[in-house]
C-alpha cells in the first residue's frame, strides 16, 4: 500500500468570491490569457501566495537575463525534479507555442535525456544540482555554469526560479491541481509510469 498525499478540500476562488488582492491578479490574468488557470484558482485561497507567485514570476521572466527558451528550461527541469505533472504540462505547452523551445529539448526535459544542446544541457545540470542540492552548488558546478556562458548573477535569479517554482509546484501537489484543457495535449506521463514501476517492485 503506497501513501496518498493529502489533498486540501479549499473549493477554487473564482473572480466573484476571491479576496481583493487575489481578484485584481485572477482578473489580469483573465485578460492576459483569456482564461485563469486552475492553478491560479487554486492558490488565490491564500492571496499572499498568489501575489507572490505572480509577481515572482514576472520579475523573473523580465530581470533574469535568460532568453524565453531558457527560462521555459529553467521552469521545466524545476517542475521535473519536484515531479509536478501540472507544471510538466503547462511549461510544455508555453514551450512549444511562446518560447520557441526546439521540440527535442523539451522531450529530453520531458522524458530524462540529455538535452540536445550543450548550453542548455549546463544550464539543466546546474538547475537540477541546485535543486538537489538545496542551493549548496560546488566549485566544480558553478565553474561548469559560468563556462556554458552565464552569470554569476543569474544563480540568485535561479534561487527566485525554484523560489516560485516551489511555491507553484507544492501548491499543486496539496490541491492535485487538474491540468487545464489548454494543457491537456502536453499532459506528463512519465513521471506517473516510473513511479508505478517503482511501486510494482517495492
Amino acid at each position: 500500500m503506497t501513501d496518498t498525499i493529502y489533498q486540501l478540500t479549499l473549493e477554487p476562488k473564482t473572480i466573484e468570491s476571491a479576496a481583493p488582492a487575489a481578484k485584481e491578479i485572477l482578473l489580469n490574468t483573465k485578460k492576459e490569457l483569456n482564461m485563469i488557470p486552475n492553478m491560479y484558482t487554486n492558490m488565490a485561497n491564500a492571496p499572499a501566495l498568489l501575489s507572490t507567485y505572480s509577481h515572482g514570476y514576472r520579475l523573473f521572466r523580465k530581470e533574469g537575463g535568460f532568453t524565453p527558451a531558457e527560462q521555459e528550461v529553467i521552469f521545466l527541469i524545476i517542475s521535473y525534479e519536484n515531479q509536478c505533472d501540472y507544471c510538466m504540462a503547462a511549461h510544455s505547452v508555453v514551450a512549444d507555442m511562446f518560447s520557441k523551445v526546439p521540440p527535442a529539448v523539451t522531450e529530453a526535459i520531458r522524458s530524462g535525456r540529455p538535452i540536445p544542446d550543450q548550453k542548455l544541457q549546463a544550464l539543466s545540470d546546474f538547475i537540477s544540482i541546485m535543486v538537489n542540492k538545496r542551493g549548496r552548488p560546488l566549485p566544480n558546478d558553478v565553474n561548469s555554469f559560468l563556462q556554458a556562458g552565464y552569470k554569476e548573477e543569474q544563480i540568485l535569479y535561479i534561487i527566485l526560479a525554484i523560489s516560485i517554482k516551489t511555491i507553484s509546484n507544492y501548491s499543486n501537489h496539496i490541491f492535485h491541481t487538474p491540468v487545464d484543457a489548454m494543457f491537456k495535449a502536453r499532459e506528463w506521463f512519465a513521471y506517473k509510469a516510473v513511479r508505478k514501476v517503482m511501486v510494482f517492485f517495492k
